[in-house]
């Protein structure tokens, strides 16, 4: 699953044929390892650029995905929009079929001089990287600086020319001859026949070499088992793949197992799996990396956002979690509190023949039958002392019985909140989402107000909070509303404030989940409306997992808060449940705002 230099020459058919005049209307940095410019052309219109350096997912593509900035740009988006705004594109480089591409730029500097500048992209896996090089060959920025302690090899830092990666002693197949590649393949007679197509050829990726062996004997042979007809039979694919490259006739093609999820993809048609996945081809090659990467890259930078909320969640919820263990051993400890009763009053009623000295009383225990038993005691205090010591220590257990209990009824029933947050952190969407559940933690006293930052002017400086969205949007295949919250809050606005009377209200029983609702529209609400939004609520919960979810509906009316119950908490006695199997792909279909 590598984008490889033979891809990369299919892209650049594609952006050579889009971008060159364009100019840079726009640039955002999503991520730290993400550069989109937004592009504008008198032929082709608002065109979006990405350039990713994403260890399992570099790439140079267009693009039509969403993305979400930053509520204040990085210092390097800042310095990228003063040397790049507005600058031409001039030219789109590839060197041979290396795996870096080279953006010319023709911008205006500070003078009003025009000057080349130049974005370079690496694509090498963990390696990759984006680069702004200046007219002098020396590098400005880069999106991952690489000084002494990262390499001793290669340094990627502002001021120092840039130099090429180390390079491979590879093959081109658009110049070598076809004997010269096969002599090289031959030459690696200890491996397989794709890994040695992989050693010997610049820009072939795994699947490709994998394809050429598959088309030329039928599998991937060991060079040992390799005969003289074989390797004439290897010079067809290879022919294949110059013409390929010659004609620019690229037909991008993705692999998806049974599930649906991407295995890899290619720029021809590939043929070794058979039917085993299902195979989709594409108009374009940046709308292949679109289709096969989008999603995955909008999950990941959704976790890199809240990996550090959710590490904070985790651990407080840990902590109260072995908290709570302590005083259930505690409590546990408290039940024989009983014996420090009986104790007390089987002395006070032999206070009569008890003396003073003893260190034990032997006394009938009328509970038991009036069997014997043996009391311990301080032989320094009287019996009645000793009968008040125990009523004392007895009456001491009670209250820390009760308190415990209290303590640990509040325990679970922070630990049940905190659950329904990292719920809701599971299924953020945007930065306004994280920024949501982050101060509804900071209203529960869970964390801190971020401080007011102070500019050099000593002002303080708002920081700008992204603006909440209002609660995601369902349809029923028959036309009925469901809304269903975002977080712990919006749960308590939608369910108590938003919410009408007769609208129905769901949630999963005994799973975190959203609130949902089902607008009534003047009459009963139907059976496949609420069919469907109990799929909607098992889908926004932690039992989306299940085979079997149980959800409980009732109106809004019946809902109520308990005084001082933390956010998204409600109590209701009058409900149905109904059992469902959580379907996502059947919710994201009814979802209005889809993402």
């Amino acid at each position: 699953m590598a984008l490889d230099g033979l891809y990369l020459r299919c892209l650049k058919t594609e952006l050579d044929g889009l971008l060159p005049g364009a100019r840079v209307d726009k640039i955002y940095l999503p991520t730290d390892d993400e550069l989109v410019l937004s592009l504008r052309s008198r032929e082709h219109g608002a065109l979006r650029l990405l350039l990713s350096a994403r260890a399992n997912s570099p790439r140079v593509s267009l693009t039509h995905a969403s993305f979400e900035n930053p509520a204040t740009p990085p210092m390097l988006c800042m310095l990228l929009r003063k040397r790049l705004g507005g600058a031409k594109l001039t030219g789109i480089r590839q060197e041979g079929l290396d795996r870096i591409l080279y953006l010319d730029f023709e911008a205006t500097n500070e003078l009003g001089d025009l000057e080349k500048l130049t974005i370079v992209t690496e694509i090498m896996a963990q390696y990759s990287n984006v680069i702004l090089v200046g007219p002098d060959g020396k590098i400005i920025d880069a999106l991952k600086r690489i000084d002494p302690t990262r390499s001793s090899k290669r340094l990627v830092l502002p001021g120092i020319p840039y130099e090429l990666p180390p390079q491979q002693d590879k093959l081109s197949l658009g110049h070598s001859s076809l004997d010269e590649i096969i002599d090289r393949i031959r030459s690696y007679h200890t491996k397989s026949l794709s890994s040695a197509i992989l050693s010997s050829l610049m820009g072939v990726s795994p699947i490709v070499a994998r394809e050429i062996a598959f088309r030329a004997v039928g599998e991937d042979r060991h060079m040992s088992e390799m005969t003289e007809d074989d390797f004439t039979e290897l010079e067809y694919p290879l022919l294949d793949l110059r013409a390929i490259l010659k004609n620019s006739d690229f037909h991008p093609c993705a692999l998806r197992n049974e599930s649906g999820k991407p295995f890899d993809f290619s720029f021809f048609d590939i043929t070794q799996y058979g039917d085993t996945f299902e195979k989709a081809t594409f108009d374009s090659p940046s709308e292949l990396l679109d289709a096969f990467y989008a999603k995955r890259d909008s999950m990941e930078r959704i976790a890199s956002k809240t990996s550090a909320l959710r590490k904070f969640l985790n651990n407080t919820h840990d902590r109260i979690a072995r908290k709570m263990g302590n005083q259930q051993e505690e409590l546990a400890r408290s039940v024989d509190r009983e014996k420090l009763r009986i104790s007390a009053e089987l002395i006070n009623a032999n206070l009569y023949r008890l003396e003073k000295g003893a260190s034990y009383y032997e006394v009938e225990n009328y509970y038991e039958d009036n069997k014997l038993v043996r009391v311990k005691a301080n032989p320094a205090l009287s019996p009645a002392q000793n009968s008040q010591k125990y009523y004392k220590e007895y009456r001491k257990t009670y209250t820390a019985e009760k308190m415990l209990q209290e303590q640990i009824e509040n325990d679970a029933e922070e630990l049940r909140y905190l659950e329904t947050v990292l719920d809701a952190l599971g299924r953020v969407e945007t930065e306004s989402d994280i920024a949501q559940i982050r101060a509804e933690l900071v209203g529960s006293g869970y964390l801190k107000e971020q401080p007011t930052k102070v500019s050099r002017n000593g002002r303080k400086k708002t920081v700008r909070q992204p603006k909440p969205l209002p609660p995601i949007e369902y349809r029923t295949s028959d036309g009925y509303e469901v809304l269903v919250g975002r977080n712990n809050v919006q749960n308590d606005r939608l369910s108590l404030k938003m919410a009408g009377k007769l609208d129905m209200w769901l949630h999963t029983k005994d799973f975190p989940g959203s609130h949902v609702i089902i607008r009534n529209q003047g009459g009963e609400i139907s059976d496949t409306a609420l069919e469907e939004a109990a799929c909607i609520a098992a889908v926004n919960s932690t039992a989306k997992d299940s085979q079997k979810a149980p959800v409980n509906y009732t109106l809004a009316k019946n809902l109520k808060k308990p005084v001082g119950a933390k956010p998204g908490k409600v109590i209701y006695h009058t409900y149905n449940t109904m059992y469902v199997t959580p379907d996502e792909e059947k919710a994201n279909a009814l979802r209005v705002d889809r993402k």
